[in-house]
């Protein structure tokens, strides 16, 4: 059975885990989440009632949730693929860090226009304003929903620019767009995935070149898996200081890189006594050195759940707290909003109870159903999260970090397809390139090729070639034969209709989120102004 059947065959019975019950519970937890905010901000709030209050924080309430069902699938995801965490861990994992990085670190002011995707002063009236950030919240809501229930992982921040984009327009009309900075975030969409692919099968690469290409594992490994824990300490510390500390105090570049540097040496002379000390009851295989990067990956889970909570909830609250700001500011548009507590609070408990209702869906859409992962892929694609953070924001670049995750996920994926096809193509050249009959010659050959280094597998080949154009005859096969072979040899290890309906989601955000908030900016000034 092949890859995409046996991924197509698992998941009736992981969508239908819960049935029809689990599925009414869940909405009713969600529907209770809902209300007890519409509760709270209605009557038990201080200040005077406010039914545009009461609607837009029940409209943040349900992106806050939404961003939980889809965005934090991508911190997790990987580590429960690779089995290191279970889905319940991860859930509790996820839940617990992201609400304390939107407690802790969230920042007490938001921009109220999410990256200055359209001039403020442009729209005629703080109502009109109002209006449109409601439509933008609730439109971003509603597609995020959408494709939290297909299991395609988006950009909660680009769903939210495609919202912000349509309730302007239907506000302002075209002028008050800033069309330069959407033309960054459509290059986002390039950039991200590349950049997370790339980085990722470089890491996985280094592995696999520097530890399981080699004959002695587990001596590899004593030498190479510290430094790349360190290095993963390195960048954790980096990105946590620079999208989590910084909130709260001030934290420059280079600080944050001196600092974690130094957490990266603390943290090499842990990891070098602990794999020292498991290196003996280790096998040397690659399930052996696995086993070496499940206490980081854990760490990794947690660190990017904190810094997504801390980031992230603007994504929630942003619109909502640029809402609250002009109604208790007379109708005053400012470029940036105090975030109440209150406020906040709701961005925080809406990401979590979002994830442990419906974030599983789009959990195992990262860590399973796209290509097959374990510990050692699930690191790559951690360290090119985070790598690809810290080198956009020094760079400039506008990245989606869902976009990089997942494009991560497929760069890991098609590395392995290309090794894999690679070395079958190998084997089938070896075996073109020797008598039908000489099964002794081949096997012996196979068995010192197995074991020889990639430098040594080069000169074998090259060596193998030129006897063959020496010794080539009917007794060999032909190279059209040796091309049909090749093509029976491909492996297809990531899940094609899964990539192409994940790209096709992210292309399409931006503009459905815009034309879903143009149609409901209309519908709540009618509601509203009757």
């Amino acid at each position: 059975m092949s890859q995409d059947s046996a991924l197509t065959a698992d998941k009736p019975k992981a969508d239908a885990g819960g049935g029809w019950v689990g599925a009414a519970i869940r909405l009713g937890l969600g529907l209770l989440f809902v209300l007890a905010t519409f509760v709270y901000v209605g009557w038990f709030r201080d200040g005077q009632f406010s039914i545009v209050l009461v609607m837009a924080a029940v409209f943040g309430a349900y992106m806050a949730m939404n961003i939980g069902a889809n965005d934090v699938a991508n911190n997790v995801g990987p580590a429960v693929g690779s089995k290191v965490l279970t889905l319940g861990g991860a859930l509790v994992i996820a839940a617990i860090f992201e609400a304390a990085g939107a407690l802790i670190a969230g920042g007490e002011v938001v921009g109220t226009i999410r990256s200055g995707i359209i001039n403020p002063a442009l729209i005629p009236n703080s109502q009109a304003f109002v209006w449109a950030m409601m439509a933008a919240l609730l439109a971003a809501a509603v597609w995020l929903n959408i494709a939290s229930a297909v299991g395609a992982p988006i950009s909660t921040t680009h769903s939210i620019v495609g919202g912000v984009l349509g309730g302007g327009i239907a506000a302002s009309g075209l002028d008050v767009v800033n069309w330069p900075v959407m033309g960054n975030i459509a290059m986002s969409w390039v950039v991200s995935p590349l950049m997370g692919a790339t980085i990722a099968a470089g890491f996985l690469y280094l592995i696999k070149r520097t530890i399981t290409y080699r004959q002695d594992m587990v001596g590899a490994a004593r030498n190479r898996v510290p430094m790349l824990v360190a290095v993963m300490a390195w960048a954790f510390c980096t990105y946590l200081l620079l999208k989590g500390v910084n909130k709260l105090v001030p934290v420059g570049f280079t600080m944050a890189v001196g600092l974690g540097l130094v957490a990266a040496a603390i943290v090499y002379f842990i990891a070098r006594g602990a794999v020292l000390r498991r290196a003996g009851e280790l096998e040397n295989s690659k399930a052996g050195i696995n086993r070496l990067f499940g206490v980081p990956l854990i760490f990794a889970a947690a660190l990017l759940s904190f810094a997504h909570g801390s980031n992230d909830v603007a994504n929630a609250i942003g619109p909502l707290a640029a809402i609250v700001d002009v109604v208790s500011s007379a109708g005053e548009i400012h470029g940036n909003a105090p975030i109440p507590f209150w406020v906040m609070a709701i961005g925080a408990l809406g990401i979590a109870v979002g994830l442990a209702l419906y974030g599983p869906r789009v959990i195992r859409t990262v860590g399973s159903e796209i290509t097959e992962l374990d510990p050692m892929r699930a690191y790559c694609i951690a360290m090119a999260a985070t790598l690809t953070v810290i080198l956009a924001s020094q760079l400039g670049l506008p990245i989606s970090t869902t976009h990089v995750s997942v494009g991560a996920v497929f760069g890991v994926g098609f590395l392995r397809e290309y090794l894999k096809t690679n070395y079958s193509r190998i084997v089938e050249e070896i075996r073109s390139h020797h008598p039908a009959g000489d099964q002794a010659a081949l096997d012996a050959f196979m068995a010192r090729f197995t074991a020889a280094t990639i430098q040594e597998r080069g000169v074998m080949l090259a060596q193998l070639k030129r006897d063959f154009k020496l010794k080539q005859g009917p007794d060999y096969l032909v190279k059209s034969e040796r091309k049909l072979l090749r093509k029976a040899h491909r492996k297809e290890l990531v899940k094609r209709s899964l990539m192409l309906r994940i790209v096709a989601a992210w292309i399409i955000t931006v503009p459905a989120s815009a034309l879903l908030a143009t149609l409901l900016y209309y519908t709540l000034r009618g509601m509203l102004m009757a």
